[in-house]
């Protein structure tokens, strides 16, 4: 009798070092999946987020490790029709908001010009089997926010390189969905945060700040604007959302998010009441850390995620900030401590 026993399903994350795709990754493995994902090649590793799930890559055979780089098309077509996933999560860009003004080419590169790589590689493998493709466009894409909340059909008014690039890769995804009929489905998801969070956004910058200046390592953060406003959930909520969006019978674009905006003040107070500090005393700001196009206000209405998907955002802002503060004071303690060992 043939066995009836479904085949497992494979995906290829990009991006799957950072925040988001080491969430994803555990996802996915926890579901039973093959995972690959690109890394592009250094000569220090920064494999950090997914360590503990490849201490040895020979130990979990479901997870393999490709070097490559969203840039390089003909690579990434190579590599999507080697290994023949089932599913595409593009979570691969230069991501931070800042940065994108002082280096705005490469991240048109990697974010929009990633992306079209991605669909057409993914186009490529469509044609021997079906492939589902999930694209992460952003909350930054609103930019000059022309309707609040912002939904699926809010127009986009972007406000920097990244918004643009993210911008130019959501119309592609949609180009392809519907030139080649392709299942290829944008996420647009709103800040989420972690601690997993890249310590030069403003969240993480926040809780490493205060764990330090609790233990007494740190004197002062400074900061940029303590009134943009933005929608904040917990990032390990967010990747079920994006699986959840691949799973839908069709493909579609969703907005995910909490439904509830607070400012970057709120945030750093609710940081530092944790830690028994006054955000006033310790918090300065510095003009340096200004956009030269500001976004002030951020928030999403997942009605249809919720409605669709059965997708919702579990995790509060206030508990976000005890998860994140509780693990950047004891990471601040182990840093005192290594840093009060000297050798005799």
């Amino acid at each position: 009798m043939a066995n009836s026993t479904p085949t497992p399903k494979s995906a290829l994350i990009t991006g799957i070092t950072g925040q988001d795709g080491s969430y994803l990754a555990e996802l996915l493995l926890e579901k039973g999946y093959t995972v690959h994902g690109l890394v592009r090649r250094s000569s220090t590793f920064s494999t950090e987020r997914i360590e503990h799930i490849y201490k040895d890559i020979h130990e979990n055979s479901r997870l393999r490790l490709h070097y490559g780089d969203l840039t390089d098309g003909q690579a990434l077509t190579n590599l999507v029709l080697e290994i023949e996933p089932d599913e595409i999560y593009n979570l691969g860009a230069q991501s931070h908001v800042r940065v994108s003004f002082d280096q705005p080419v490469y991240t048109l590169q990697t974010v929009g010009v990633g992306a079209l790589n991605v669909l057409e590689a993914a186009r490529l493998l469509n044609k021997k089997k079906s492939v589902r493709v999930y694209q992460a466009s952003s909350s930054e894409m609103y930019g000059d926010v022309m309707q609040t909340p912002q939904t699926e059909l809010t127009p986009f008014n972007p406000q920097s390189p990244y918004a643009c690039a993210k911008v130019f890769a959501f119309h592609q995804t949609v180009n392809y969905r519907e030139s080649y009929d392709m299942f290829a489905s944008n996420g647009i998801l709103f800040n989420h945060e972690s601690e997993r969070r890249g310590e030069t956004f403003v969240t993480r910058k926040i809780t490493r700040a205060a764990g330090r200046i609790k233990v007494g390592m740190q004197k002062k953060l400074y900061l940029g604007n303590l009134d943009a406003k933005r929608d904040w959930g917990y990032a390990k909520d967010y990747v079920e959302g994006m699986w959840r969006i691949l799973q839908h019978d069709e493909p579609d674009d969703f907005v995910l998010a909490t439904g509830r905006t607070e400012t970057v003040r709120d945030f750093a107070k609710l940081v530092f009441q944790q830690l028994d500090l006054n955000y006033e005393d310790f918090v300065e700001i510095d003009p340096r850390y200004f956009r030269p196009a500001e976004v002030e206000l951020l928030l999403g209405d997942p009605s249809k995620a919720k409605e669709k998907l059965g997708w919702e955002a579990t995790t509060n802002l206030e508990e976000l900030a005890r998860i994140m503060t509780e693990h950047d004071l004891e990471l601040a303690k182990r840093e005192a401590h290594a840093n009060s060992f000297v050798p005799s």
